[in-house]
């Protein structure tokens, strides 16, 4: 199946239920079906040929989230942007991924005035919400498309988005990810997920992320899409209660500000059925206060562009561990693999390792992306020995179920001995006063790399770095409690809110030819 024929058996399902709603209006499943057929009409009959490469560029927005559907109505490639990116690194995404039609939101008018000159490639310029000086409003482009869009017969294979990579760590890589990856990320997904009514899903983190991920296979379902801007805390408590959201993705970042927010115990919960976490570990001190707050409803996947969503997944109910000791640290896991996705733990070497054994987390299946685009060099170290390498460490135990220990590049060598920031983050983040952290390697002639912590306080909160050294001390021992803590006003982080430990890195290894 082709993707957008997901969204079609959701529409034939339930023609009259509402499909997308935001601040400004709402569209049935009947309505969106026919509003991107015309998009679809508009983009062929505009001459873009299946696969060529058409853009969103826009804060989470229901005629956006139409035009992305209706780029895959006419057979093109979805390039996601998200709307937080800086305009230097969504140009490139752009020229790099040879797009050639560009959608926006009348906030980007500026940036696509730069975004012209930079990417000539781009043919089109269509603005989704006003009438723009120099390019179509969406409604009078569509003007003339009123018929529905012709059938593009599309193979398994044939490529449905070009996801740029994270690029937490240098130069985003254009994901290429086929209609046969997507639709086994939503058999992963509704396997794991399965719902017995037409789910309400709340789009508070960015469409172009993992809410669009989750997004897809809920339509299939029938699902509701209450959309709004951004993830701020109080709207996202409100939209629980006021539209009985059934389904949410949020980075853990974003749930540590709704546990901390002072109103956070004043609304009804009781809807919600999987409160998705994912995209960063999150720490099992916050979570027990997430479940606490929000009900046994917290649900964790584990997965990346390039293996989209998917690979891993712990229920609701392998949350109910807490005062079990022999259970409770599953908590820290990413759960079990899911249905159609093989996870696995490699050495360097090419080896699988037995539970137990850390090593690159490896996996394989028809999840995994095609390639990079027009980078075979890094498609190829990508899949050395026939697995997909997400450079992400970690260990399965006894029963199958994987912990996640750190970014393989994230590691810290001090003193000859290896060091995974993580285990450190976790004791950081149980501080009653932390509200994030993050734990890099900063240079020491005594000790080659110096365990360095850098932490983001609660509002109204003081604790001193004397205070936190000794209480990670007291818990990690002389080896792995940091040599510094410092207390920063806010840790930098990328536009889907992983916290940027580069950023904080090059801090202390600034002017140094070598990072190790």
């Amino acid at each position: 199946m082709r993707l957008i024929d997901f969204f079609d058996r959701g529409a034939a399902l339930y023609p009259q239920r509402t499909c997308m709603t935001d601040e400004r209006r709402s569209l049935s499943f009947r309505d969106v079906r026919t509003l991107t057929h015309r998009i679809g009409s508009g983009l062929i009959g505009s001459a873009l040929a299946p696969q060529s490469v058409a853009a969103v560029l826009s804060p989470n927005d229901v005629d956006a989230f139409a035009c992305i559907l209706g780029i895959l109505r006419a057979g093109c490639a979805w390039m996601p942007l998200n709307a937080r990116n800086s305009l230097e690194d969504n140009i490139w995404i752009l020229g790099s991924n040879d797009c050639e039609w560009i959608f926006y939101h009348s906030s980007f008018s500026r940036e696509i005035e730069e975004i012209r000159v930079a990417v000539p490639g781009i043919k089109g310029f269509v603005c989704v919400d006003s009438c723009d000086a120099r390019d179509p409003f969406l409604g009078d482009w569509l003007v003339g498309f009123n018929e529905p869009a012709p059938y593009v017969p599309l193979g398994p294979h044939d490529i449905a988005s070009i996801w740029p990579s994270g690029g937490t760590t240098g130069r985003s890589k254009g994901v290429m990810l086929t209609h046969l990856n997507f639709g086994t990320m939503i058999a992963n997904f509704c396997s794991s997920m399965p719902s017995q009514e037409p789910p309400v899903h709340l789009v508070a983190a960015p469409m172009t992320h993992a809410a669009g991920c989750v997004a897809f296979p809920l339509l299939a379902m029938g699902a509701t899409q209450v959309i709004i801007p951004r993830a701020d805390p109080l709207e996202i408590m409100r939209c629980i209660q006021q539209h009985k959201v059934t389904t949410l993705f949020l980075p853990p970042t974003a749930i540590y500000s709704m546990l901390a927010h002072p109103r956070v115990r004043e609304f009804d919960y009781s809807s919600l059925k999987y409160f998705i976490y994912a995209a960063a570990p999150m720490s099992a001190e916050k979570l027990k206060e997430a479940l606490a707050i929000f009900g046994p409803v917290m649900a964790q996947t584990f997965g990346q562009a390039e293996s989209p969503m998917l690979c891993t997944f712990l229920s609701p109910q392998e949350h109910r561990v807490i005062g079990d000791p022999l259970k409770e640290k599953r908590l820290l896991s990413c759960g079990r693999p899911t249905l159609l996705t093989q996870v696995e733990i490699m050495d360097d070497a090419g080896n699988l390792l037995p539970p137990g054994e850390k090593g690159e987390i490896v996996t394989r299946g028809n999840l995994v992306m095609k390639g990079y685009y027009k980078n075979a060099d890094a498609t190829e170290k990508a899949s050395a020995f026939g697995w997909h390498h997400t450079g992400d460490v970690g260990y399965k135990d006894t029963d199958g179920y994987l912990y996640i220990v750190d970014r393989k590049r994230d590691m810290i060598i001090s003193g000859g001995f290896n060091i995974y920031p993580s285990e450190i983050e976790q004791v950081l983040w149980s501080h009653p006063a932390v509200q994030d952290c993050a734990v890099v390697g900063a240079p020491d002639e005594k000790w080659g790399e110096a365990v360095t912590a850098v932490v983001e306080l609660k509002p109204g909160l003081a604790v001193t770095p004397e205070e936190l050294t000794a209480y990670c001390r007291e818990r990690l021992g002389g080896m792995k409690t940091p040599k510094r803590i410092e207390v920063w006003d806010r840790l930098p982080r990328s536009p889907v809110g992983k916290v940027l430990k580069r950023d904080i890195r090059e801090k202390y290894w600034v002017g140094r030819e070598r990072r190790v």
